[in-house]
C-alpha cells in the first residue's frame, strides 16, 4: 500500500487501470493503454493492479466494476472512468486534466 501511494505521488499524471484476468473489457484496454504509453512516453506513467490480488487497494478507491481507470497527480485523484476508452478519448483526459 506505501508502494502505491508513493507511486501516485507524483508530479508526473498516473493512470491506473484496476483491471481482472477474466475481464473482457479488461483484455480489450490493455492494447490501447500500450498505445497511449507508446505515444505519450515520459508525460504519464501506468499502473495496472489486478482487483483479485489487490482487494484491499480496489476497496479503498471503491472499484465496483472493472475495467476502472484512475488518474492521479501529486496523489490526488483528478479523473475517474470505468470502462473502455479509445487511445485518443485517454490521451485527452490525461492531457487536459493534468494541466
Amino acid at each position: 500500500m506505501s508502494k502505491f501511494n508513493e507511486l501516485i505521488n507524483s508530479d508526473t499524471p498516473v493512470l491506473v487501470d484496476f483491471f481482472a484476468t477474466w475481464c473482457g473489457p479488461c483484455q480489450m484496454l490493455m492494447p490501447v493503454l500500450k498505445e497511449v504509453k507508446d505515444n505519450m512516453g515520459e508525460r504519464v506513467k501506468i499502473l495496472k493492479i489486478d482487483v483479485d490480488k489487490n482487494k484491499e487497494l480496489a476497496a479503498q478507491f471503491q472499484v465496483r466494476g472493472v475495467p476502472t481507470m484512475v488518474l492521479f497527480q501529486n496523489g490526488k485523484q483528478i479523473w475517474r472512468q470505468s470502462g473502455v476508452l479509445t487511445k485518443d478519448e485517454i490521451i485527452r483526459t490525461i492531457i487536459g486534466k493534468s494541466n
